[in-house]
């Protein structure tokens, strides 16, 4: 079973004070997109391509060996006005490790990337990680996983996925990955073109 829209037991239940949506006013109109797994050359130029065309700003949940292996898209990504979160240095698994080697695959990550974000690969991780590190983060997820990582479904199904979830405070999940770029391509420009002139497209800060 796949959970395209975060079911709201999930958000209120099993990860309270985790950061799902973001609203703070009734008549804000905007959409967070949101970019996991970068920096990676060609992916991430183009995304970077795509939004300064339509005047948007994004969030980047960068990988530590990432940036590290590749600085000058990830100056790129803030000199163009978007912000930036920790996503691990390595993609670990929180289920699977050792709290303390997660811990410290964060702070490693955080030698590269300079933010108080940070989103968990995967998303789950155990409650006393989530306590140990929003210390020091705030820990943000979504509330609309586009799935276009997934071969199983096609560049169309991605878009749905999109476009018949999103609301207002919206944190949408995309990925600036070579696995994810056939659906990325098609799917990024068409919500851009989409909600463009109902929403604006805005960093979380």
């Amino acid at each position: 079973m796949i959970f395209v829209k975060t079911p709201l037991i999930v958000t209120k239940i099993f990860f309270p004070g985790v950061v799902w949506h973001l609203t703070r006013h009734l008549r804000d109109k905007n959409i967070h997109l949101t970019f996991d797994d970068g920096p990676t050359p060609g992916v991430t130029h183009w995304v970077l391509d795509k939004l300064k065309e339509y005047q948007a700003t994004a969030t980047f949940f960068c990988l530590g060996r990432n940036v590290e292996k590749y600085p000058e898209i990830y100056n790129r990504i803030l000199d163009e006005g978007h912000s930036v979160g920790n996503h691990t240095y390595s993609h670990l698994k929180g289920l699977l490790v050792n709290g303390q080697e997660y811990v410290n695959d964060v702070r490693l990550a955080g030698n590269y990337i300079a933010s108080d974000l940070f989103r968990p690969p995967y998303g789950p991780i155990r409650p006393g990680l989530v306590n140990r590190l929003k210390q020091d983060y705030r820990i943000t997820m979504w509330d609309v996983l586009s799935y276009d990582f997934s071969h199983k479904i096609s560049p169309p199904e991605c878009f749905s996925n999109v476009a018949n979830n999103i609301r207002s405070g919206s944190i949408v999940v995309f990925h600036d990955s070579e696995k994810a770029r056939h659906n990325l391509e098609y799917t990024l420009p068409a919500v851009l073109d989409a909600f463009s002139g109902t929403y604006e497209f805005r960093r979380i800060i």
